[in-house]
């Protein structure tokens, strides 16, 4: 059964190249018009020439047919480009819109789809939608064409040798269905370019929170963009070589051409048809040869599309939960300032019914350095995913420089915060280009001085190639501290007047911990420092520590007057000096 809403779809696919679709389908009307007409031609001119043969009608039958079939050739690689080209730029189109699309959706998306699925669905199954678009399309209006103009001049020449040639087509279209398998490896020429591109795909969707952090979905889609023209390229190539491979077809012999020739001798002997007539119906069946055998991979082709375009189609049809508020009500900060505000803040992640955040209030000064520590699971980390907006919350209870961060512009607000999460994920490029990846054009004297303040300078130094060595994919070949430290580095460039630690340090040692803290409290320009962490010796020297428990703040204060209250903090601290003990 025909369904509808996927063909909707496909039209849609389509639309944007309505002129290509209708110049190809016009361009094989023309072919298959002139393919019946030369054999009727042909025909004609052997019935005329036993009569009367003189060389001169010969030649200019020869002539005409060979300008006739000429043009016709010509007619029918131009149909064939535009149409297979078709195919290509619409898996172009495709992949484009559904890779800018990932880049708009939430982190939590990430974390309920599988990777792995994501990738497949951009690369193989808009691949099975282009053969979809290109292939099958052209094989099936050609197939309509050729029997729609072909069988009645067949059936008005003879009927019954007509039906005795094309008995066996239903059997052939069986048959081709074994060939389609071989089709499939001649993609392995264009294997390189695509794990190219799944490698991308694959970085940006596990570093997609860094990419919104930074604000760097503009530049991930110039460099998927890049790969992608370098797909469709080597994919353009792959279609000229399947263009010269599908007319060899055309010259296999098959079991009608055999049925016609050996009941056509009878006919001619009893002038039920004459010697032109035969010809022209030899060559008329020999036109259906191809276009049955290509009907075959177009229904292999529809299979596998029409469940590609649902499952494509499944993504694009997500809509982001995190956003920009409509375009002229959103707000724009022009110079933050980096104070932090939460009121009666709550939060539980969906499907959860105990909430994960309850009823916090604080606020966080300019240039004030404040520790939130507490065990495991009480919510700091959810804390820090909603001040950029990684995770979203109700209006009225986060504040950006007393301004409602779901009333700010998404691009600016995640620019006045420089946020350094648990995992420190780097891309497989150099240590330079993972540090200025929110500065892409930052000069290396700038990134020196991130990577000094980060206190991961002095090792850079003695890796094989300084700053240009390349870490590996996701920064294998560092360490965990170094890893967190690059991570830092990156952070501090953007110079951002917010900066969160989301125990962005566990991986340090506690004294270039502490160092770290106090240089980013130290300066002219002190930048507000929300640090995360269990190192409770780094967190000693911050000006004000929230102590956080099962999702509440119990309690706030400076490192001194919290040892001296009897509560968690003091517990905690008890439980440090122990481990820095047994260590």
């Amino acid at each position: 059964m025909i369904n509808w809403r996927r063909l909707q779809r496909l039209g849609a696919y389509l639309r944007p190249h309505g002129r290509l679709v209708l110049f190809g389908t016009v361009a094989l009307l023309i072919v298959n018009a002139l393919g019946v007409y030369l054999p009727g031609l042909i025909g004609d001119s052997i019935d005329f020439l036993r009569e009367t043969f003189t060389a001169g009608q010969l030649r200019n039958t020869a002539l005409t047919i060979f300008a006739l079939a000429s043009l016709m050739w010509v007619i029918r690689m131009l149909s064939r480009l535009v149409l297979f080209g078709l195919g290509r730029q619409v898996e172009y189109d495709l992949k484009q819109r559904l890779f800018s699309h990932l880049l708009g959706l939430e982190p939590a998306y990430f974390a309920a789809n599988p990777s792995g699925d994501l990738i497949n669905r951009a690369t193989s199954d808009i691949d099975n939608i282009r053969r979809l678009v290109g292939f099958a399309l052209l094989s099936l209006i050609n197939t309509i064409f050729a029997y729609a103009l072909t069988l009645p001049v067949m059936l008005s020449i003879n009927v019954r040798l007509s039906l005795l040639a094309i008995a066996v087509y239903p059997l052939m279209l069986l048959a081709v269905q074994l060939f389609s398998g071989r089709l499939q490896t001649e993609q392995l020429a264009v294997q390189e370019r695509l794990s190219e591109l799944s490698q991308l795909i694959q970085e940006d969707m596990s570093g997609i929170a860094l990419i919104k952090i930074y604000a760097q979905e503009e530049n991930e889609r110039q460099a998927f963009a890049q790969r992608n023209d370098r797909l469709l390229a080597d994919n353009l190539k792959l279609a000229r070589t399947r263009n010269f491979l599908f007319p060899l077809v055309e010259g296999l012999s098959y079991v009608s051409l055999l049925v016609l020739l050996w009941q056509g001798a009878g006919a001619i002997a009893t002038q039920a048809i004459t010697v032109g007539e035969f010809v022209t119906l030899i060559l008329l069946v020999e036109r259906l040869v191809f276009p049955t055998a290509l009907l075959g991979f177009t229904i292999t082709a529809y299979q596998r599309g029409e469940v590609s375009v649902d499952r494509v189609e499944g993504i694009l049809q997500v809509q982001p939960r995190i956003a920009s508020v409509a375009a002229g009500r959103s707000l724009t900060l022009e110079q933050p300032q980096g104070k932090i505000e939460a009121r009666h803040l709550s939060f539980a992640y969906p499907g959860n019914s105990e909430p994960t955040l309850r009823d916090l209030s604080f606020v966080v000064n300019p240039g004030e350095t404040v520790a939130i520590v507490g065990p495991i699971g009480s919510g700091k980390s959810t804390l820090a995913n909603i001040l950029p907006r990684l995770l979203e919350v109700s209006p009225g209870q986060v504040f950006l420089d007393d301004r409602d961060i779901t009333q700010i512009a998404l691009d600016s607000l995640r620019g006045a915060i420089a946020f350094v999460p648990q995992e420190s994920f780097l891309f497989s490029t150099t240590v330079k280009n993972n540090i200025r990846y929110g500065e892409p054009v930052a000069e290396q004297p700038a990134v020196t001085e991130a990577a000094k303040q980060a206190q991961i300078h002095a090792e850079i130094l003695n890796f094989p190639r300084e700053y240009e060595t390349v870490v590996g994919e996701r920064g294998i070949t560092l360490s965990g501290g170094q890893r967190q430290r690059t991570s830092l580095a990156r952070a501090l460039l953007v110079d951002a007047p917010l900066l969160i630690l989301d125990d962005s340090l566990s991986s340090v040692d506690n004294q270039t911990a502490t160092q770290i803290l106090q240089n980013l409290s130290q300066g002219i320009q002190r930048k507000t420092v929300i640090f995360i962490s269990h190192q409770l010796s780094a967190a000693a020297i911050a000006d004000r520590i929230l102590v956080m428990d099962r999702g509440e703040i119990v309690q706030s204060g400076r490192h001194e007057d919290l040892l001296v209250q009897p509560g968690l903090y003091q517990s905690l601290w008890q439980q440090h000096q122990l481990q820095e003990i047994l260590r």
